[in-house]
């Protein structure tokens, strides 16, 4: 299996709704992420792109093939990828394993989403579908819901007391806005205090408005080649050193380990196989905030931390830059942004330009592994490592 390198992003601004279209969105990612390379379209040999939602925000299905229409590669293989939040997320999986097996060279990957535009109703229901169809969504479950679920089971599993749970969840919000302030293709630009997370519209108990992501439009790309290709066109490649992807069903065949996810301590776990590594070796994190109780549950499932004790790391400052593992520097989805087909290649890029040491005022400095979570829906899960290559 040969080495694969990342040597070009795109990312563009993650917004409330836009008058632009997905093509015109990730055509706009896409052409960035070639250029920053120096290269040009008709030297990509495939797309792979994340979306979710296309059908039912524009009417627009096969978006992958118009998009590669639209940056004038009309002459390669376009593939659309859906695994709900993580869909772009497998598209870069998947460009891996075509590029490490040797059958491309160079591949664009990447996601799209105008969750925004399609108003909170419609992608309320629409991101709805992403839960068992059976028995979840019949009952009225929404993600909000699920994860207000999951606060409450984590609370009574680990003796946490509720009060003091969404004390410590305000803290992930707190410090997903405050990064978020130096992010200029985020969708947030404010500081936000843990008693404004407190004071807010509940949207289901024990989740405040404000331990929401939104919905959001936008979309991100890179560029993934071998390591051969990698030194031709850079003196400072990421590579991409592990990778894991496992799927866990809907919750109620999760009964048992619950509030944890099993796809993602797996997928996690294959990962960090791959890449010989272990929790201790990451120097910086994207992980799925989603909603801030996200961010506990994750940051534990990684390794990063024991059960029921993140919420103390948040508290403490270990999850800041200058601590034990900086989490979401970005703004994380929480402030952003989550347009869902887009966030996967979103992570990416941001651990990309972290690792090339790229970030400002949010750098971590000396960072030199970084790791990516995506969930999506009920549990499908891709956990992605990377290193820098000089």
């Amino acid at each position: 299996m040969r080495k694969v390198a990342i040597v070009g992003t795109g990312h563009t601004p993650f917004t409330f709704e836009t008058e632009k279209t997905s093509i015109e969105l990730f055509s706009e990612a896409a052409m960035d992420a070639i250029h920053e390379a120096n290269l040009k379209p008709k030297d990509m040999q495939a797309l792979y792109l994340g979306n979710c939602l296309g059908d039912f925000s524009e009417g627009q299905a096969m978006v992958q093939s118009y998009a590669a229409n639209d940056i004038g590669a009309f002459h390669i293989p376009a593939t659309r990828f859906e695994g709900a939040c993580a869909s772009s997320s497998l598209a870069i999986r998947d460009a891996f394993i075509w590029v490490a097996s040797g059958y491309y060279d160079m591949v664009l990957a990447g996601g799209v989403e105008r969750a925004a535009s399609m108003g909170t109703p419609l992608a309320t229901r629409t991101f709805s579908m992403f839960t068992d169809s059976h028995y979840e969504y019949p009952a009225g479950l929404t993600f909000p819901a699920m994860f207000a679920m999951l606060a409450h089971l984590y609370a009574k599993k680990y003796g946490v007391p509720l009060e003091k749970l969404k004390e410590q969840m305000a803290q992930v919000s707190v410090q997903s806005h405050y990064y978020g302030m130096f992010n200029p293709k985020g969708q947030f630009h404010k500081e936000i205090t843990v008693d404004d997370v407190l004071n807010g519209f509940m949207v289901t108990s024990p989740l405040q408005l404000l331990d929401c992501c939104p919905f959001s439009d936008g979309a991100a790309a890179v560029v993934i080649v071998s390591e051969e290709k990698a030194k031709e066109i850079t003196d400072k490649p990421v590579y991409i050193i592990g990778i894991g992807q496992a799927s866990s069903g809907k919750l109620s065949a999760q009964k048992d380990h619950l509030p944890r996810l099993r796809a993602r301590e797996e997928s996690a776990k294959q990962a960090y196989g791959m890449a010989g590594i272990g929790a201790a070796d990451i120097d910086v994190c994207e992980l799925h905030d989603c909603f801030s109780i996200a961010s506990l549950i994750a940051a534990e499932s990684l390794g990063f931390f024991e059960f029921g004790t993140s919420g103390e790391a948040w508290e403490k400052g270990e999850t800041k830059i200058g601590g034990k593992i900086p989490i979401n520097v970005s703004g994380g989805l929480k402030s952003k942004g989550h347009p869902i087909g887009a966030t996967g290649a979103s992570q990416v890029a941001e651990i990309y330009h972290q690792l090339r040491g790229e970030c400002g005022e949010r750098q971590v400095e000396g960072a030199k592994i970084g790791l990516t979570d995506t969930l999506g829906g009920d549990g499908v899960l891709c956990t992605l490592i990377m290193q820098k290559g000089w």
